[in-house]
């Protein structure tokens, strides 16, 4: 019987890694801005994902799910470690098409000041803009990852967005 509930959990698993390793990949990377611990902690959501998976009641999409999972771990990293010392975004894994060199190193530019300003926010501001403005989710989807109320996901986003337009001049101005 354990064997046989192993190879199924096991297959879950699998087939949770495969549908969404990427995106738990970015999200967590986008929080802890360092390529080896994003792995490191990537790992650790999977296998508490895997231990957990009893509890998932699909109330919310499974993806919804695992970044509760990956922010749980991400903050239990930071608690751990004390460290709120982020450093600037390489995305060395990235394909980056290159139109020219101009457009690339322009866009490399960009997006290094990008993150250089995302770094130097609070934690709960840069999870919600990467939650609402990168992985582009809704405010619902936002507030259920975050265990926040919608009204909540609103106001933070509202005052992260002003905190990144004093920091960065490249932010947009829509909401």
């Amino acid at each position: 019987m354990f064997v046989y509930s192993c190879r199924e959990g096991g297959k879950v698993l699998e087939r949770l890694y495969r549908a969404h390793n990427r995106s738990i990949f970015k999200y967590i990377f986008y929080l802890v801005q360092n390529e080896t611990i994003a792995e490191d902690l990537l790992q650790d959501t999977f296998l508490k994902a895997y231990k957990n998976y009893d509890h998932f009641r699909n109330e919310a999409s499974e993806l919804t799910w695992l970044r509760k999972v990956a922010r749980n771990v991400v903050y239990d990293y930071l608690r751990r470690k004390r460290i709120i010392q982020f450093i600037p975004f390489i995305q060395s894994h990235e394909q980056i098409v290159q139109d020219s060199a101009i457009a690339y190193i322009v866009e490399n530019e960009n997006r290094k000041e990008l993150f250089y300003a995302l770094s130097k926010l609070k934690v709960s501001y840069r999870e919600v803009l990467v939650l609402r403005k990168i992985e582009q989710l809704s405010i619902e989807e936002t507030a259920e990852v975050l265990g926040w109320s919608t009204d909540k996901v609103k106001n933070t986003q509202r005052a992260a967005l002003k905190a990144l337009r004093g920091i960065w001049k490249g932010v947009e101005e829509d909401e």
